[in-house]
């Protein structure tokens, strides 16, 4: 497996962990006094579910590759294109959102899990268009890296609310927004 397959997860794995990470900083400062409990449970929660949608996407996308093969890094550009484009809306959006509450049900979190990750989903249909792309060492990736920054997510939140929450948005967005070119230029002989 070489360097560029491996740095490829990895700016993956950052680029669709911001999400879970924005809302574990909100989640954080709802908390307050935050406990180990508190970031393990976050992490499991949104790294479990940022690991298992790609996989699932990955596997509905696999189903339709063959008949889409000739256009497949267009799809792949356009989904991580919009993705990121909408993290970086809302990133860059004066609306203040109402930041998570301090409750770590198996309601909420499963409600907060499937909805940071919704965005994962296409990632996933995305890497079943990239024959490169290793979706095992990606989907370990994006649930290890997603774990982390959940974890630290809730403790950053704790100690300063609000002001890393955009930033996180933004970056995750930039990112997606790279890959997605970098596939599209990899296709077109550009790269």
């Amino acid at each position: 497996m070489g360097f560029s397959v491996i740095s490829s997860a990895i700016l993956l794995g950052l680029g669709v962990s911001m999400d879970a990470f924005a809302v574990s900083i909100c989640k954080g400062l709802a908390v307050g006094k935050v406990k180990i409990k508190h970031m393990l449970t976050a992490g499991l929660w949104f790294g479990g579910f940022q690991a298992l949608m790609p996989l699932i996407g990955f596997y509905i996308g696999s189903l339709f590759h063959g008949y889409i093969e000739k256009f497949d890094h267009w799809i792949a550009f356009m989904l991580l294109g919009a993705i990121g484009i909408n993290m970086i809306k809302e990133a860059l959006s004066k609306k203040e959102e109402d930041c998570a509450d301090a409750s770590f049900s198996f309601r909420t979190m499963l409600i907060m899990a499937i909805a940071t990750s919704i965005d994962a989903l296409a990632v996933g249909v995305a890497i079943a268009m990239e024959s490169s792309t290793n979706i095992w060492l990606s989907v370990a990736l994006i649930g290890c890296i997603t774990f982390l920054f959940s974890a630290a997510g809730i403790k950053i939140g704790s100690i300063f609310g609000e002001k890393y929450k955009k930033k996180a948005e933004l970056f995750g967005g930039i990112v997606l927004i790279f890959i997605g070119l970098k596939i599209l230029f990899d296709h077109l002989g550009i790269l």
